[in-house]
């Protein structure tokens, strides 16, 4: 059964790491699997050459052995020669020295051999593994120089996204922006005055309406009383105009209507009546 505490802790571990990558700087992990890409290829860089630098060791103790091998056949053949001429001059003794140095030198050939053919194995080896080596290593540079350019554009990309959400953050907050509840709007000001405005030039309509209506009615009785007048001054006359026909003899004329008595009081009153509406409509005309 699983611990729950350490169940608990790889929990935790993980969502933080979860909240540490959503809140993370995209240029600062652009930087950080920049340095990464950068230390990969360089481990790489440094295991390919310790390859080929065992390889060039092994080449060197090549070398060294088969000098060294050389040298045992030499130093072999001349203790052969020399023993073959102690030998034939019957120095038994010295013969027998020269070839036990012989044998000697025969058996460090023999070692000497025995290196070489191992290290060549090795050298072989250590050839196949260094040109691996090298081959990953020409891959991993590769790889880097693809990941950097992708790191450029990454980061092209990276302050594109910072641009555009520092606009929409500037939107969103213009967005947000209520206008004030606690002063008036452009709009119901412009309606209000609209308003008043319509109300005033209404009021100033049915003012003028009314002033002339009223100058109308007034110039209407004016003209009345004057035809009144008119219409007495006629009557008197065709009265006067019969009585001298009557005195001078009857004449074939039809009978003469009699007309009715004139007041003064009245003529006088339609005439003032009649000069207020003029004064009045001549003040209405200076207004306008």
């Amino acid at each position: 059964m699983a611990n729950p505490f350490s169940k608990g802790w790889k929990y935790l571990m993980a969502s933080f790491d979860t909240k540490i990558d959503e809140n993370a700087d995209p240029k600062v992990q652009i930087q950080q699997a920049t340095e990464a890409a950068k230390r990969q290829h360089q481990k790489i860089t440094e295991q390919a050459a310790a390859v080929i630098g065992n390889k060039k060791q092994l080449e060197m103790k090549l070398d060294r052995l088969l000098k060294s091998q050389q040298e045992h056949q030499d130093q072999a053949r001349t203790a052969l020669h020399a023993a073959d001429k102690a030998a034939a001059d019957g120095d038994a003794a010295k013969a027998q020295e020269y070839n036990n140095t012989a044998e000697i030198f025969a058996s460090q050939l023999v070692a000497v051999e025995q290196q070489v053919e191992e290290t060549k194995q090795l050298h072989a080896q250590a050839s196949q593994n260094a040109e691996q080596a090298q081959r990953q290593q020409k891959e991993s540079e590769l790889r880097l120089k693809e990941q950097l350019a992708q790191i450029d554009q990454l980061r092209a990309q990276a302050d594109q996204a910072a641009m555009q959400e520092t606009s929409t953050r500037a939107m969103d907050s213009m967005q947000e922006l209520s206008p004030d509840t606690s002063v008036p709007t452009l709009d119901a000001v412009r309606e209000k005055i609209e308003r008043r405005y319509a109300d005033a030039l209404g009021a100033q309509e049915l003012t003028q309406n009314s002033v002339h209506d009223r100058i109308s009615e007034i110039a209407a009785a004016g003209t009345d009383m004057k035809a009144s007048a008119r219409l007495a001054e006629i009557r008197a006359a065709m009265s006067s105009d019969g009585t001298k026909e009557l005195a001078e003899g009857p004449v074939d004329q039809p009978a003469p209507v009699e007309a009715e008595p004139v007041d003064a009081d009245a003529v006088e009153t339609a005439e003032e009546t009649a000069q207020g509406a003029d004064r009045v409509s001549e003040a209405d005309s200076g207004k306008q």
